[in-house]
Protein backbone atom coordinates (compact mmCIF):
# COMPACT_ATOMS: atom_id res chain seq x y z
CA UNK A 1 0.00 0.00 0.00
CA UNK A 2 1.10 3.33 -1.12
CA UNK A 3 1.76 6.47 1.41
CA UNK A 4 -1.29 8.04 -0.57
CA UNK A 5 -3.05 5.43 0.31
CA UNK A 6 -2.70 4.87 3.57
CA UNK A 7 -3.10 9.11 3.79
CA UNK A 8 -6.46 8.49 2.31
CA UNK A 9 -7.44 5.59 4.98
CA UNK A 10 -6.55 7.83 7.33
CA UNK A 11 -8.49 11.46 6.69
CA UNK A 12 -11.60 9.00 6.23
CA UNK A 13 -11.58 7.54 9.82
CA UNK A 14 -10.91 10.68 11.51
CA UNK A 15 -13.59 12.54 9.48
CA UNK A 16 -17.18 12.13 11.76
CA UNK A 17 -19.86 10.30 10.43
CA UNK A 18 -22.45 11.94 8.75
CA UNK A 19 -26.47 12.75 10.16
CA UNK A 20 -29.15 12.51 8.56
CA UNK A 21 -30.23 16.30 8.21
CA UNK A 22 -33.70 15.14 10.06
CA UNK A 23 -31.94 13.90 12.91
CA UNK A 24 -29.93 17.25 13.48
CA UNK A 25 -33.44 19.04 13.64
CA UNK A 26 -34.79 17.21 15.94
CA UNK A 27 -31.67 17.26 18.46
CA UNK A 28 -31.82 20.85 17.86
CA UNK A 29 -35.46 21.28 18.68
CA UNK A 30 -35.22 19.16 21.87
CA UNK A 31 -32.06 21.61 23.07
CA UNK A 32 -34.03 24.63 22.60
CA UNK A 33 -36.96 23.68 24.43
CA UNK A 34 -35.14 22.99 27.60
CA UNK A 35 -33.13 26.43 26.94
CA UNK A 36 -34.21 29.15 29.47
CA UNK A 37 -32.93 32.35 29.89
CA UNK A 38 -30.84 32.81 33.16
CA UNK A 39 -30.66 36.02 35.04
CA UNK A 40 -27.00 36.46 36.30
CA UNK A 41 -26.46 36.59 40.05
CA UNK A 42 -25.99 39.88 41.74
CA UNK A 43 -22.41 41.00 42.82
CA UNK A 44 -20.53 39.28 45.53
CA UNK A 45 -20.89 41.89 47.59
CA UNK A 46 -24.39 42.90 47.16
CA UNK A 47 -25.02 39.64 48.52
CA UNK A 48 -22.90 39.66 50.91
CA UNK A 49 -24.44 42.46 52.36
CA UNK A 50 -28.05 41.61 51.86
CA UNK A 51 -27.43 38.36 54.40
CA UNK A 52 -25.80 41.31 56.61
CA UNK A 53 -28.25 43.43 56.34
CA UNK A 54 -30.86 39.89 57.27
CA UNK A 55 -28.85 39.02 60.09
CA UNK A 56 -28.98 42.31 61.83
CA UNK A 57 -32.64 42.58 61.22
CA UNK A 58 -33.88 39.55 62.83
CA UNK A 59 -31.49 40.31 65.99
CA UNK A 60 -32.45 43.79 66.14
CA UNK A 61 -36.09 42.69 65.36
CA UNK A 62 -36.31 40.12 67.81
CA UNK A 63 -34.63 42.12 71.03
CA UNK A 64 -37.02 44.90 69.93
CA UNK A 65 -39.82 42.57 70.87
CA UNK A 66 -38.15 41.30 73.82
CA UNK A 67 -36.45 44.03 75.17
CA UNK A 68 -32.83 46.17 74.88
CA UNK A 69 -32.11 45.29 78.55
CA UNK A 70 -28.79 44.04 78.01
CA UNK A 71 -27.50 46.31 75.69
CA UNK A 72 -28.66 49.10 78.29
CA UNK A 73 -26.65 47.55 80.68
CA UNK A 74 -23.48 47.75 78.74
CA UNK A 75 -21.29 50.59 79.01
CA UNK A 76 -19.77 51.87 75.60
CA UNK A 77 -16.91 50.14 75.64
CA UNK A 78 -18.61 46.68 75.96
CA UNK A 79 -21.05 47.64 73.56
CA UNK A 80 -18.25 48.45 70.89
CA UNK A 81 -15.94 45.33 71.22
CA UNK A 82 -19.31 43.12 71.09
CA UNK A 83 -21.06 44.38 68.38
CA UNK A 84 -18.04 45.20 66.27
CA UNK A 85 -16.81 41.08 66.64
CA UNK A 86 -20.21 39.77 66.05
CA UNK A 87 -20.27 42.33 62.83
CA UNK A 88 -16.96 41.36 61.52
CA UNK A 89 -17.96 37.90 62.45
CA UNK A 90 -21.15 38.40 60.40
CA UNK A 91 -19.51 39.37 57.64
CA UNK A 92 -16.17 37.05 57.32
CA UNK A 93 -19.48 34.10 57.57
CA UNK A 94 -21.82 35.93 54.97
CA UNK A 95 -18.88 35.85 52.30
CA UNK A 96 -17.70 32.39 52.52
CA UNK A 97 -21.59 31.58 52.63
CA UNK A 98 -21.68 33.99 49.34
CA UNK A 99 -18.72 31.82 48.22
CA UNK A 100 -19.94 28.42 48.95
CA UNK A 101 -23.20 29.01 46.91
CA UNK A 102 -20.55 29.92 43.88
CA UNK A 103 -19.20 26.61 42.09
CA UNK A 104 -15.00 27.32 42.16
CA UNK A 105 -14.88 29.85 44.20
CA UNK A 106 -11.73 30.32 46.91
CA UNK A 107 -11.94 28.71 50.22
CA UNK A 108 -8.99 28.98 52.71
CA UNK A 109 -9.99 27.38 55.73
CA UNK A 110 -12.87 24.80 56.13
CA UNK A 111 -16.14 25.56 56.94
CA UNK A 112 -15.43 23.49 60.48
CA UNK A 113 -11.96 25.29 61.26
CA UNK A 114 -14.20 28.61 60.94
CA UNK A 115 -16.78 28.11 63.03
CA UNK A 116 -13.66 27.02 65.71
CA UNK A 117 -12.43 30.03 64.86
CA UNK A 118 -16.16 32.20 65.92
CA UNK A 119 -16.86 30.20 68.86
CA UNK A 120 -13.05 30.90 70.46
CA UNK A 121 -13.56 34.90 69.36
CA UNK A 122 -16.50 34.52 71.67
CA UNK A 123 -15.11 33.21 74.12
CA UNK A 124 -12.37 34.97 74.15
CA UNK A 125 -14.63 38.43 74.17
CA UNK A 126 -17.09 37.14 76.55
CA UNK A 127 -14.48 36.00 79.34
CA UNK A 128 -12.42 39.20 78.84
CA UNK A 129 -15.54 41.16 79.83
CA UNK A 130 -17.60 39.44 82.25
CA UNK A 131 -16.00 38.73 85.59
CA UNK A 132 -18.79 37.65 87.36
CA UNK A 133 -18.57 34.21 88.24
CA UNK A 134 -21.93 33.46 90.46
CA UNK A 135 -24.11 30.80 88.79
CA UNK A 136 -27.84 32.02 89.94
CA UNK A 137 -30.16 29.67 88.20
CA UNK A 138 -27.97 28.80 85.98
CA UNK A 139 -29.58 25.69 84.14
CA UNK A 140 -33.12 27.30 83.84
CA UNK A 141 -32.16 30.60 82.74
CA UNK A 142 -29.63 29.58 80.79
CA UNK A 143 -31.92 27.01 78.80
CA UNK A 144 -34.40 29.84 78.26
CA UNK A 145 -31.52 32.36 76.75
CA UNK A 146 -30.13 29.13 74.29
CA UNK A 147 -33.53 28.13 73.09
CA UNK A 148 -33.78 31.83 72.42
CA UNK A 149 -31.21 32.19 70.48
CA UNK A 150 -31.69 29.17 68.27
CA UNK A 151 -35.24 30.03 67.44
CA UNK A 152 -33.64 33.38 65.91
CA UNK A 153 -31.30 31.57 64.25
CA UNK A 154 -33.70 29.29 62.57
CA UNK A 155 -35.18 31.97 60.47
CA UNK A 156 -32.26 33.99 59.93
CA UNK A 157 -31.18 30.92 58.41
CA UNK A 158 -33.66 30.28 55.90
CA UNK A 159 -34.27 34.05 55.07
CA UNK A 160 -30.51 33.80 54.23
CA UNK A 161 -30.74 30.62 52.39
CA UNK A 162 -33.64 32.29 50.19
CA UNK A 163 -31.93 35.39 49.09
CA UNK A 164 -28.99 32.85 47.75
CA UNK A 165 -31.32 29.85 46.42
CA UNK A 166 -30.23 30.49 42.80
CA UNK A 167 -26.49 29.39 43.54
CA UNK A 168 -25.28 26.19 44.05
CA UNK A 169 -23.60 24.64 46.75
CA UNK A 170 -21.25 21.64 45.56
CA UNK A 171 -20.86 20.32 48.99
CA UNK A 172 -24.21 21.39 50.62
CA UNK A 173 -23.50 20.07 54.02
CA UNK A 174 -20.72 22.91 53.92
CA UNK A 175 -22.46 25.63 52.81
CA UNK A 176 -25.12 24.10 55.76
CA UNK A 177 -22.80 24.48 58.48
CA UNK A 178 -22.04 27.83 57.22
CA UNK A 179 -25.09 29.34 56.88
CA UNK A 180 -25.94 27.87 60.39
CA UNK A 181 -23.12 29.69 61.53
CA UNK A 182 -23.84 33.30 60.26
CA UNK A 183 -27.40 32.52 61.18
CA UNK A 184 -26.49 31.70 65.14
CA UNK A 185 -24.71 34.64 64.91
CA UNK A 186 -27.89 36.31 64.47
CA UNK A 187 -29.22 34.61 67.58
CA UNK A 188 -25.99 35.48 69.77
CA UNK A 189 -26.71 39.22 68.85
CA UNK A 190 -30.51 39.09 69.89
CA UNK A 191 -29.27 37.94 73.05
CA UNK A 192 -26.57 40.43 73.69
CA UNK A 193 -29.13 42.93 73.36
CA UNK A 194 -31.88 41.62 75.16
CA UNK A 195 -30.46 39.28 77.78
CA UNK A 196 -29.44 41.37 80.95
CA UNK A 197 -27.77 38.49 82.95
CA UNK A 198 -24.16 39.39 82.74
CA UNK A 199 -22.91 36.48 85.01
CA UNK A 200 -19.98 34.92 83.30
CA UNK A 201 -20.65 31.00 82.90
CA UNK A 202 -24.24 31.97 81.53
CA UNK A 203 -22.56 34.03 78.33
CA UNK A 204 -19.62 32.03 77.78
CA UNK A 205 -21.65 28.91 78.25
CA UNK A 206 -25.30 29.30 77.17
CA UNK A 207 -24.79 32.16 74.93
CA UNK A 208 -22.27 31.18 72.92
CA UNK A 209 -23.56 27.06 72.50
CA UNK A 210 -26.33 29.46 70.13
CA UNK A 211 -23.20 29.20 67.65
CA UNK A 212 -22.29 25.53 67.40
CA UNK A 213 -25.77 24.30 67.74
CA UNK A 214 -27.25 26.66 64.71
CA UNK A 215 -24.14 25.01 63.10
CA UNK A 216 -25.54 21.69 63.24
CA UNK A 217 -29.04 22.39 62.48
CA UNK A 218 -27.48 24.05 59.62
CA UNK A 219 -24.92 20.72 58.12
CA UNK A 220 -28.19 18.68 59.17
CA UNK A 221 -30.20 20.57 56.28
CA UNK A 222 -27.56 20.37 54.05
CA UNK A 223 -27.38 17.06 54.96
CA UNK A 224 -30.83 15.98 53.83
CA UNK A 225 -30.76 18.69 50.81
CA UNK A 226 -27.64 16.14 49.38
CA UNK A 227 -29.69 13.12 50.57
CA UNK A 228 -32.55 13.88 48.53
CA UNK A 229 -30.33 14.69 45.51
CA UNK A 230 -29.05 11.61 45.64
CA UNK A 231 -32.46 10.01 45.71
CA UNK A 232 -33.78 12.03 42.82
CA UNK A 233 -30.58 10.87 40.65
CA UNK A 234 -30.51 7.79 41.20
CA UNK A 235 -34.12 7.15 40.28
CA UNK A 236 -33.57 9.16 37.35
Amino acid sequence: MRDEEIDEVLKKAARPPLLEPELLVRISNSIQSSIRPVRPLPPAWAMTGGLLLICAGISVGGAARAGFFGFAKMDLPERWLIFSALGALAWAMASRFVREMIPGSRRRLSSGSLLAVDCVVLLGIFALLFRDYQTDHFFSVGIVCLLTGVLHAIPAGLFCWLLLRRGFAVNAVSAGLIAGTLAGLAGVGVLELHCPNFEAAHILVWHTAVVPVSAALGACAGWLVRLRARRQSARN
